[in-house]
């Protein structure tokens, strides 16, 4: 979208660095001006949930600081010498050279740069993720586009039944995308296959990109961002590939998944439904234990349901709240400025995954459910619209929205940026174990709301 925005909930294209530095040991190197590169990593990475500097992030991105002279008379030489001098100071598998707006203005060319060293065998890759060229999920798809055709390259796949490389997450613009990898490579292995998780503490780095052509077939699990990547794939290599449009959140949507994926593949069915008894067995018994805590009255659990979110994460949080937990979705508010092209694909996913019950009972039944705006102050004007003297709503959102459910006597849910006053570490809300840990975080904010009925055992 174009023009001011209150409230952002991304960054620009060059945040693609937090991408080059959720894979183990590779290294980012911005071609950019002074600030651009602190400024992205205090937004995506401390603004979503203090996640650190990890290998090679924050102070220590290397950086050509970009000035009037090189506006002038080009910076190409000047990145040539980050490049080589960042290849003798940090020690990295992989270094990817990133153009901000300044070099992006003026015409540098970082990927013929790149080129210059790739040619002498050394790992360097160079893409145009200019501020201007977008937001954070697009920065995120330039660079594995340029990992892709510029490192991993033109090769003669020698593929290897159930291998899979999954595609879903952007790195930490979702917020719980370490602990949702986990739990999604956890979930794949269990039904046999060998899993390119491609980042955070599960992949192994370099060697599971190198390894990408060599897939039975892609998984993507997202609305849109990644779908390019998927396609370029099987344009390149012949990779089949599975589209799932969210990602799974609780039992229901999960052993839909799992089921979709084991089909794909041509799994054993009887062995996968073992696996899904099994896993839903263990999800179960722990979401029956909260069922007296639950029908208790007295708790104020609230059963209004307002989402902010990314289409991905938000069609995933809202099939399983309201079809597991009862809530009823007032608002689904879309912030991932996804091409308008696609709204309606969105839209047409999100019918087929929440159920049309929901709806029943909703104030707002006759008003659209999903409203696409990465505005943060057009959202919260909406949502006080809807939301009227309420105060039995839940804000499945970002800080922002802690101040709304504050000022409005409702309860806020961490659970996309910014998010600004929580840590997060291993927290994740994909699959079995990520449902029972948004129920969890959705219960116990009852009590951090700090109006719990006197009557409960608390008093």
């Amino acid at each position: 979208m174009s023009g001011i925005i209150e409230q952002p909930r991304f960054s620009c294209a060059l945040a693609a660095q937090q991408t080059v530095l959720a894979i183990p040991r590779a290294l980012p190197i911005s071609h950019s001006g002074p600030g651009c590169v602190g400024k992205t990593f205090a937004f995506s990475a401390t603004g979503a949930g203090f996640q650190g500097e990890g290998y090679g992030g924050g102070s220590t991105v290397s950086c050509t600081n970009s000035n009037e002279q090189d506006v002038v008379f080009g910076g190409e030489d000047k990145l040539a010498g980050f490049i080589d001098g960042a290849m003798k100071v940090l020690k990295g598998d992989l270094y990817v050279a990133l153009s901000g707006c300044t070099s992006g203005i003026v015409g540098d060319d970082v990927e013929q740069v790149s080129r210059t060293f790739a040619a002498d065998g050394f790992p360097v890759v160079g893409a145009e993720t200019s501020g201007f060229k977008g937001n954070s999920y697009v920065g995120h798809e330039i660079v594995l586009r340029a990992i892709i055709e510029q490192f991993v390259g033109d090769i003669d796949p020698q593929v290897r039944h159930g291998l899979v490389n999954v595609f879903s997450v952007v790195p930490p613009q979702h917020p719980t995308w370490r602990g949702d990898l986990e739990e999604i490579k956890r979930l794949l292995t269990l039904l046999g296959f060998e899993v390119n998780i491609l980042f955070g503490k599960g992949s192994a780095g370099i060697s599971e990109w190198k390894d990408i052509p060599n897939a039975q077939f892609n998984l993507l699990l997202s609305s849109w961002v990644g779908l390019d990547t998927v396609r370029l794939l099987e344009e390149k290599y012949g990779t089949p590939y599975l589209h799932l449009p969210y990602m799974p959140i609780g039992a229901a949507l999960t052993s839909k998944a799992l089921r979709e994926i084991s089909a794909f593949a041509g799994l054993d069915s009887e062995k996968t439904e073992e696996i899904i008894a099994k896993e839903e067995a263990h999800f179960y018994d722990y979401f029956v234990s909260c069922a007296d805590f639950i029908a208790d009255f007295r708790n104020s659990i609230p059963f209004e349901l307002y989402i902010v979110a990314d289409s991905s994460y938000a069609l995933g949080a809202a099939a399983y709240l309201s079809g597991e937990l009862g809530f009823v979705p007032e608002g689904i508010y879309i912030t991932d400025d996804a091409d308008p092209l696609l709204h309606q694909d969105i839209k047409a996913a999100a019918d087929a995954l929440i159920p049309a019950s929901a709806r029943e009972g909703s104030a707002n039944e006759s008003e659209e459910m999903i409203l696409f705006d990465s505005d943060g102050g057009m959202v919260q004007r909406n949502i006080r619209k809807r939301l009227g003297q309420s105060k039995k709503a839940l804000f499945l959102a970002s800080t922002w929205e802690d101040f709304l459910a504050k000022e409005t006597g409702n309860l806020s849910v961490h659970f996309s940026l910014p998010i600004n006053n929580d840590v997060l570490i291993t927290r994740s809300f994909a699959g079995y174990n990520g449902g029972l840990r948004l129920m969890e975080e959705i219960l116990a904010g009852i009590f951090r709301k700090g109006d719990i009925s006197g009557t409960t055992l608390t008093r």
